[in-house]
């Protein structure tokens, strides 16, 4: 199985670990890395997810990143409208979308505790590539 996972830049410290256990998570269950987008945010993904999904090489995706809590609300609606078009884009390209999107309403200590979160991700495109096969 070949996925590709993409990650946001924003709060680099926390998604870039989040990164690296995706990927070891991935070769632990034999799945291949193919390839990696980093985008601006969380929400830029939507267009680098589609992009991976169109290529007949990547099995499914992997989103990852961290919306931490503002002083709006704005990490609510982030997150909504990303996880709403990800959903769209598996259903449209019949492939597993990993949500490794951590918030909204968290700061950065929960966001740091919830870095392994990302295995979680990929495990669940592993599992529903293995059953939809």
């Amino acid at each position: 199985m070949k996925i590709g996972i993409v990650v946001s830049e924003f709060n680099y410290d926390i998604t870039q670990m989040m990164l690296e256990r995706a990927k070891s998570h991935a070769e632990f269950l034999g799945a291949k890395v193919e390839q990696v987008i980093h985008v601006p945010g969380v929400y830029d993904m939507p267009l680098a997810v589609k992009k991976l999904m169109a290529k007949k090489n990547i099995d499914a995706v992997v989103a990852l990143g961290a919306v931490i809590e503002g002083e709006t609300g704005h990490d609510d609606i982030i997150i909504g409208q990303a996880s709403r078009k990800l959903t769209d884009l598996s259903v449209e390209y019949e492939k597993p979308v990993g949500l490794g999107i951590t918030g909204p309403g968290m700061t950065r200590l929960q966001a740091e505790a919830r870095i392994e979160n990302a295995k979680s991700a990929v495990e669940s495109v592993v599992k529903m590539y293995q059953r939809l096969k």
